[in-house]
């Protein structure tokens, strides 16, 4: 196993990894909508979609991966309300063939997050 870490991604608030890539797959660890310059809780699902995304590609660039690499992905939420607009952008982020997905809601998330997106990548053969 390797660990993955980047620095223009958002810290690490636990006893985890960033990711780590094992054989051939990169597992990320769940992302929160944390702007990774003030290091605070977006306001909103859609801000906090979009920096989950941005924190998500900074880990991914890392390895010199992107979204085309995602496989698959886990999205976590707190209010079933959003569910649209959570599609809307994460339909921004990929395209065809999308990743395979689980989206759920839950009762609540680390820091009163409004989501947290978690993925797995295969690393590129080129």
């Amino acid at each position: 196993m390797e660990k993955i870490e980047s620095l223009r991604a958002t810290d690490v608030m636990g006893p985890y990894s960033h990711g780590i890539v094992s054989g051939n797959q990169v597992f990320l660890s769940g992302q929160l909508g944390i702007d990774p310059e003030t290091r605070k809780l977006a306001e909103g699902i859609e801000n906090q979609m979009r920096y989950a995304f941005k924190n998500i590609l900074y880990i991914l660039e890392e390895k010199n991966l992107n979204f085309s690499n995602v496989v698959k992905t886990t999205v976590l939420f707190t209010e079933m309300d959003d569910y649209q607009k959570i599609n809307e952008i994460y339909a921004e982020q990929f395209s065809e063939p999308f990743p395979a997905r689980t989206a759920f809601a839950v009762k609540e998330l680390p820091l009163g997050a409004l989501v947290e997106i978690e993925v797995v990548a295969e690393l590129s053969n080129e």
